[in-house]
């Protein structure tokens, strides 16, 4: 095992019950190439993977493989928002934020419904993840009267608490940064450790469309590693949703 990843076997190790967890990786319909790269990481390990796709961003070649890998591999496919696309004129961004009515929100979801429909037919589930996680209650309610299931997002978001939705926050962003810099490999191995003693479940969150062959070669490192581990238990996001 690679020196920079002993934090996460050490706080593997001391688990008093095996950890659950769930990886999403978002945008799909953006650089396909890695795309692939990394779902045949995860395909070559038997470890489950969740791809939030933008409905719009969605080509008929990507879908096709899309549904091959869903038909054969651990593979979830969800909805991540419409077209990725920032609707604020100032402050953060948000595709589903507070400029947008409740009513524009509600017709670009189901405009990315049918999309994702049209494309990947039955493999597509009932989860939305929002881009740049970040939605409105107004989102949360759309999402409710629309029969999604699950709203993923960052654990720092506040619950939208909207009945009937379960929400499956991911606590560890691969790319996450602190004090504006992005952190090291180390100091993300001492996180992932940190949120390990925390206890499960714990999601994982990709970004497959900024990962160079460096990162590539470090997320097959940690899935090596948990793919390997007695204490580990990789699970779906629909599996972990239903408890």
């Amino acid at each position: 095992m690679v020196r920079w990843l002993d934090p996460v076997d050490a706080a593997l190790d001391a688990a008093p019950a095996p950890v659950e967890l769930f990886f999403r990786d978002d945008d799909a319909g953006w650089r396909d190439d890695r795309l692939h790269v990394l779902l045949d990481l995860f395909a070559e390990r038997a470890l489950p993977l969740d791809v939030a796709v933008i409905p719009r961003e969605l080509g008929a070649g990507l879908a096709r493989e899309l549904r091959r890998r869903a038909a054969s591999d651990s593979l979830g496919l969800h909805q991540h928002g419409f077209a990725h696309v920032n609707h604020e004129r100032e402050g953060r961004r948000f595709e589903f934020g507070p400029s947008r009515s409740r009513a524009a929100q509600r017709r670009d979801i189901e405009a990315g419904r049918r999309l994702l429909e049209g494309h990947l037919g039955e493999f597509v589930q009932p989860i939305f993840t929002p881009p740049w996680n970040r939605c409105t209650a107004d989102t949360g309610a759309c999402l409710a009267e629309l029969g999604f299931a699950v709203l993923s997002r960052e654990a720092r978001a506040e619950p939208l608490a909207v009945p009937g939705l379960r929400e499956l926050p991911v606590r560890v962003d691969w790319f996450a940064h602190r004090h504006g810099a992005r952190l090291t490999p180390a100091e993300l191995a001492e996180r992932l450790a940190g949120e390990i003693r925390a206890g499960g479940p714990l999601g994982v969150m990709f970004h497959h469309a900024l990962m160079d062959a460096g990162e590539m070669e470090r997320a097959a490192e940690l899935l090596t590693l948990l793919a390997g581990h007695e204490r580990v238990t990789v699970r779906p996001m629909m599996a972990v949703a239903a408890g």
